[in-house]
């Protein structure tokens, strides 16, 4: 057995990885940086943490949604791609280099045919032989991974709830099968309640986003987020640590030594700007008559990840207690609904730990708001029971297993919906009456999975449970909540029907003092539908706006163009008189500061209100830079014939009339010549100017000039002509070349080349002269003789 080689310096750090006390790994330390900071490291720049102008700063994709069970996964927390990979690596070392062989060669545990050994085997042989044991321990290991997953996946038909689309999301997903579309287009009709709950006593409310705040500038909202690898970017200072952070110009320096503290900063700065957003949330729904807003679960930025998550006190108490006071002062209802993926009834352990991290993270987040007695056991947390895993009794007891290990602060928490998968009211109901869980009843998702044995779809058999129902919320004196939205008008199949409606149409027969989620795109302007369409409370509190103008943010002026430059001697006498240039009044626009606290706030009229599909009335309307007036240049040509009207009309025959008009010989041949596609442009975009020029009298003078000296500069030394002279020729104009005349008609002229050697053939010698094929007035009145020149040349 050969003696062990020693390892090289590199792998050993490579290799070397540290276990802190809770189980996660520290991130090795390579030769050539500096060990961690123990001191706390001095604060770094301010973060921008406005994403119009910070492109590291994105909003979470699940507060954009109305609802966040969704199909999206949004970032995927991959260490994998950051760290060092934790896997078996052997090493070997060959003409003293160190080389790492892949450890994930052959995964599916089949070996592939090696080559014959030589009689001396050559060092990487050796090496290669030294780590054949490692390699085939890894193949096993790699093996019985995947026969576990297969069997894992054999049993788990929780992979429909894990791959569910967007509901909120443009794509369209898988196209469904059309046997399937015409069996559930012929299903039996639901069957709706006529009861709408009137008048009004309950509050509505919408999820995480203000769409009207999120375009305001600045904007505010409550989900920006980022990514790891920006948190281990921020980890080193900046370059400049006594200016603010800019994205090109101050930039985190890589040379400088990390500090798990720096970076964690970075996310608590984040965490922070969208805390101190939710209170001007609640005061421009309060102001609009909206009372129930679900917070967003991407606040904090990774708060319950296994390896960068952190808790909130005692960096946020102090901003969200601000929060807290706001929404007891304004009787505001606040809630969560963490991700889809959090689920107690999964067979994975590490499903179940990430859930219970997620939950005491909303379980922190609710707590530090220090509300009133009733507002908090009113914030509650929705959660999906997930997937099935091959069998709903199994799971549901794998959850009645996990939920008795939960903290008493979750349980008094914790609230189950049904979703449009695989939980129906009918399978929750009785688990929520077992284990003392209030239900949530989601309209939307009880028309797509329900008992058919029990209730036919629609509104109207599901309101026999809602005395059952109501009995889960007041047993723990918590409000009662109901979730509506509705399917899209072309939905079909249930897997079309998930998606939502951005803005409902009707209200759903719920009791009338019922505290209802709307859960659309829309976010706020659903709820304002409603409002206007059944006059709700508050609905004449907003109004319609501008298209493309607010008179309620702060944002900059657009300049007007610069008009013509003053000259020196114009703007000595101003300074003489006044002490410095006068400017035009038009010019200088003059506009109100907005205060800080009516920013975003609709303005003297409240103008908050946009119809539906016009959400880029919401911003400026973006600036045509190098556009042309309407009729002038091709590319609006071409928009008159693609989009005719009665006012165009005149328009478009001047021009097929001018298109009609035949080219002249000139022309025709410069078109002959033309060897691609580009040619042909530049020979058109010429007769084009040409036409331009010929318009105006100035340049037709020009023209003439310009052919005058042409006739001027004609050489001497020139064969003679044997045929007529050319005085008995007529000028060539727009009337000659007009369509009535024979196209194949020539004239007989003589040549101005000198080059030019006339052949003896019976071909009458075509005109070479550049002619327009359109002429000014005067051009055409004033005939142009070449006789002079014949004489001239006779002579």
């Amino acid at each position: 057995m050969p003696p062990k080689r020693k390892r090289s310096t590199a792998a050993t750090a490579i290799a070397t990885v540290d276990v802190l006390p809770n189980g996660n790994h520290e991130p090795p330390i390579l030769p050539n940086s500096a060990p961690p900071l123990k001191k706390r490291a001095p604060r770094r720049g301010k973060v921008d943490t406005n994403p119009d102008q910070n492109p590291e700063i994105v909003d979470g994709k699940y507060a954009l949604r109305a609802s966040p069970d969704a199909d999206e996964k949004g970032e995927a927390f991959d260490a994998a791609s950051l760290v060092p990979a934790s896997s078996p690596v052997s090493v070997a070392k060959t003409n003293g280099e160190v080389k790492k062989e892949a450890s994930n060669e052959s995964i599916n545990g089949v070996e592939t045919p090696t080559k014959k050994q030589k009689k001396s085997p050559t060092k990487s042989s050796v090496a290669a032989k030294k780590g054949s044991d490692e390699i085939k321990a890894f193949r096993a290991e790699q093996a019985a991974k995947k026969a576990a997953e297969v069997k894992v996946k054999k049993e788990n038909d929780g992979e429909e709830w894990d791959k569910r689309l967007d509901p909120d999301g443009d794509e369209e997903g898988p196209v469904e099968d059309v046997d399937a579309a015409k069996l559930e287009a012929g299903r039996p009709p639901p069957v709706n309640s006529d009861y709408l709950p009137l008048p009004w006593k309950g509050r509505l409310g919408y999820a995480c986003l203000n769409t009207y705040l999120r375009t305001s500038n600045p904007p505010i909202f409550t989900s920006r987020t980022c990514r790891i690898a920006s948190i281990l970017e921020h980890r080193h200072p900046l370059k400049d640590p006594s200016q603010p952070e800019h994205a090109t110009k101050n930039r985190p320096d890589k040379s400088q030594p990390a500090s798990i503290e720096r970076g964690q900063r970075y996310v608590e700065e984040l965490s922070l700007a969208n805390i101190r957003d939710i209170p001007k949330m609640l005061r421009w729904n309060g102001k609009y008559g909206i009372k129930f807003m679900r917070l967003s679960s991407e606040m904090f930025p990774f708060a319950s990840h296994a390896e960068y998550g952190y808790k909130l006190a005692p960096f946020a108490s102090e901003a969200l207690a601000e929060v807290g006071r706001v929404a007891g002062e304004l009787g505001h209802r606040l809630s969560t609904h963490p991700g889809q993926f959090t689920q107690l009834g999964s067979p994975r352990a590490e499903v179940i730990a990430n859930a219970i991290r997620d939950l005491e993270y909303h379980d922190e987040m609710l707590s530090l708001l220090n509300l009133p007695d009733q507002a908090n056991r009113d914030a509650v947390m929705i959660l999906h029971m997930g997937g099935t895993f091959g069998d709903k009794a199994s799971t549901l007891s794998r959850f009645r297993t996990n939920y008795a290990s939960l903290s008493p602060s979750i349980k008094s928490r914790l609230v189950l919906e049904n979703d449009d998968v695989s939980w129906s009211v009918n399978d929750l109901l009785p688990v929520c009456e077992e284990l003392n869980i209030p239900l949530c009843l989601d309209f939307h998702h009880h028309n797509i999975i329900f008992d058919s044995s029990q209730l036919r779809e629609g509104t109207h058999d599901i309101t026999a449970l809602f005395p059952r129902i109501r009995a889960t919320w007041t047993r723990k004196r918590i409000t009662q909540k109901m979730h509506y939205s509705e399917p899209c008008p072309e939905a079909i199949t249930g897997r079309q029907r998930r998606k939502h409606n951005p803005r409902p149409a009707t209200l759903p027969p719920c009791p009338d003092d019922m505290d209802l989620m709307i859960e659309a795109k829309d976010k706020e302007q659903a709820v304002f539908e409603l409002m206007r369409r059944f006059k709700l409370p508050g609905w004449e509190r907003f109004n319609d706006i501008v298209p493309f103008e607010r008179d309620d943010d702060n944002r900059p002026v657009p300049k007007k163009g610069k008009g013509k430059k003053k000259t020196k001697k114009q703007i000595e006498p101003e300074i003489e008189e006044f002490g410095e240039e006068a400017r035009d009044d038009e010019d200088v626009v003059v506009k109100d500061v907005v205060p800080e606290e009516e920013i975003g706030m609709g303005g003297k009229e409240n103008r908050v209100y946009w119809p539906p599909g016009m959400e880029e009335w919401l911003r400026p309307k973006k600036r045509e830079i190098g556009g042309k007036k309407k009729g002038d240049g091709v590319g609006n040509e071409e928009e008159m014939f693609r989009n005719p009207t009665p006012a165009n009309f005149k328009a478009r025959q001047e021009i097929t009339k001018q298109n009609r008009k035949p080219l002249g010989d000139d022309v025709r041949e410069r078109l002959g010549e033309a060897k691609c596609v580009e040619d042909v442009k530049r020979v058109l975009e010429e007769i084009r100017g040409g036409e331009m020029v010929a318009e105006d009298p100035v340049a037709g003078k020009r023209q003439g000039s310009v052919a005058t000296s042409r006739k001027k500069a004609t050489p001497k030394s020139k064969p003679k002509s044997t045929k007529k002279k050319a005085k008995d020729v007529p000028t060539p104009s727009l009337s000659t070349l007009s369509g009535d005349e024979d196209e194949d008609e020539e004239f007989s002229l003589p040549e101005l080349s000198d080059d030019f050697e006339e052949p003896h053939t019976d071909k009458k010698p075509v005109l070479k002269r550049a002619v327009s094929s359109r002429q000014s007035g005067r051009a055409r009145g004033k005939k142009m003789s070449y006789a002079e020149d014949q004489e001239d040349e006779e002579m």
